[in-house]
């Protein structure tokens, strides 16, 4: 009996390896499973020795650019291309350029400007020329140094030395001058500086100064009247010097700028 259960036991163990997956070998193909002292693969081989596929080359294909325009000219000139080159290729290339660059020199019409320093200025569009004052080879085809010359010698001859003369005096008028009596005061408008006595000041004030156009034409005719020390007409109540609202700050400031 313990035999055949060693044999059973053998069995069933023999029955689960052989149904167990198995394990890929993680290290396969680096190297590990060869020789580390091989020597390196032949040149034009895989790293297994193996014989590389060499590139499918690629076809050559002829080629002619576009028709060109009949005629002598670029474009006539490069009208046929070499074919039978291979693609890619430095000449090719440089023939492909050429051809393109004749092919647009002849559709466009006018022929690109090359960059020289021996080409002549280009001509300005829209600018007008510059005055005849101001061009030398004009102004040389008339003038020269005998005339300059002549000329300045013509200008000192006309010259005139005028000589300074006195400024007039100023004419003063009959009335009073009211800048000048501004400029003499200090006091601002409605600081009170002489003494104002009488009936009905206000009233008195506001039915005079009625009369009068503009505060400059009061003032005038209140220094005229004895003012500022004497107010007859009531045309100065508060006592500032300054009749009907007539203000000198105006001209002292204009002395100040």
């Amino acid at each position: 009996m313990r035999a055949f259960a060693s044999y059973a036991a053998a069995g069933s163990l023999l029955i689960m390896a052989a149904c167990s997956p198995q394990v890929p070998d993680s290290a396969a193909g680096v190297g590990i499973d060869g020789d580390p002292f091989a020597p390196p693969p032949a040149a034009g081989t895989t790293i297994t020795g193996e014989p590389l596929v060499p590139p499918a080359r690629v076809s050559t294909e002829s080629y002619q650019t576009a028709s060109a325009p009949r005629g002598s000219g670029p474009a006539a000139a490069a009208a046929a291309v070499p074919s039978g080159t291979a693609a890619g290729s430095d000449g090719d290339i440089a023939r492909e350029t050429a051809a393109a660059l004749a092919a647009s020199r002849a559709n466009s019409g006018v022929a690109p400007l090359e960059a020289s320093p021996s080409n002549p200025a280009p001509q300005a569009a829209g600018n007008a020329s510059i005055s005849d004052e101001n061009d030398f080879q004009a102004v040389a085809s008339r003038q020269s140094i005998e005339s300059d010359a002549a000329r300045l010698e013509r200008q000192r001859a006309q010259y005139q030395m005028v000589q300074p003369v006195a400024v007039p005096q100023r004419i003063e008028s009959a009335g009073p001058n009211i800048v000048r009596y501004a400029l003499s005061t200090s006091n601002p408008k409605g600081v009170r500086v002489y003494t104002r006595a009488g009936l009905n000041l206000q009233s008195r004030n506001q039915r005079n100064c009625a009369e009068f156009a503009s505060p400059d034409q009061a003032q005038v005719a209140f220094l005229e009247a004895g003012g500022p020390e004497r107010d007859r007409k009531a045309l100065d109540p508060d006592g500032d010097g300054f009749a009907c609202g007539w203000d000198p700050a105006p001209y002292r400031q204009a002395v100040r700028n």
